[in-house]
């Protein structure tokens, strides 16, 4: 039981620090109104493990406060990436092509209202859903998916609970 929570805690940790490096390695591309954050990819990681999803939440987290996003953009941002983690995890046992669309999802109802309201872009809500929406597709489904492939070939060995 110790040794679960532990590797719980460890894995939660590593995916919130590898989020945080690649939301700050990446800056240029993982803010604003045309965004593709590459740390999205993570996202499909709760179909492997729980551990995931406060790893993501607490990640996203981080990278919004380092990357200089404001309150509004810290809170719900980081909200939009911790549903989608949820989601992912519920669907896990699904269709492996779902674990992408909650993230994505999310980002796209969330991200453009904090864009126009909290940062004050002046584009139209709807196009701001286009381009967030074209982020997170390449981000979580294109980027996640090779992810996900590539994690399922070692899945037993990398998120063993034993």
């Amino acid at each position: 039981m110790r040794n679960k929570r532990i590797l719980f805690m460890t894995q939660a940790a590593m995916i919130a620090a590898i989020y945080v490096v690649l939301t700050v390695l990446f800056r240029p591309f993982s803010f604003g109104e045309i965004q593709v954050r590459i740390a999205e990819a993570l996202t499909i990681l709760p179909y492997f493990t729980p551990a995931a999803i406060p790893g993501l939440y607490i990640g996203c987290l981080i990278g919004n406060i380092i990357g200089g996003a404001i309150l509004p953009d810290i809170i719900f941002g980081s909200f939009a990436t911790l549903i989608g983690a949820v989601f992912t995890y519920l669907l896990r046992k699904q269709n492996k092509y779902l674990a992408p669309l909650p993230p994505i999802i999310a980002n796209i109802i969330i991200v453009p209202f904090v864009l126009h309201y909290a940062y004050g872009i002046a584009l139209p809500i709807p196009f701001l859903m286009f381009t967030v929406g074209a982020g997170e597709i390449i981000s979580c489904g294109i980027l996640g998916m090779i992810v996900l492939s590539a994690l399922r070939k070692y899945q037993y060995k990398i998120f063993k609970t034993n």
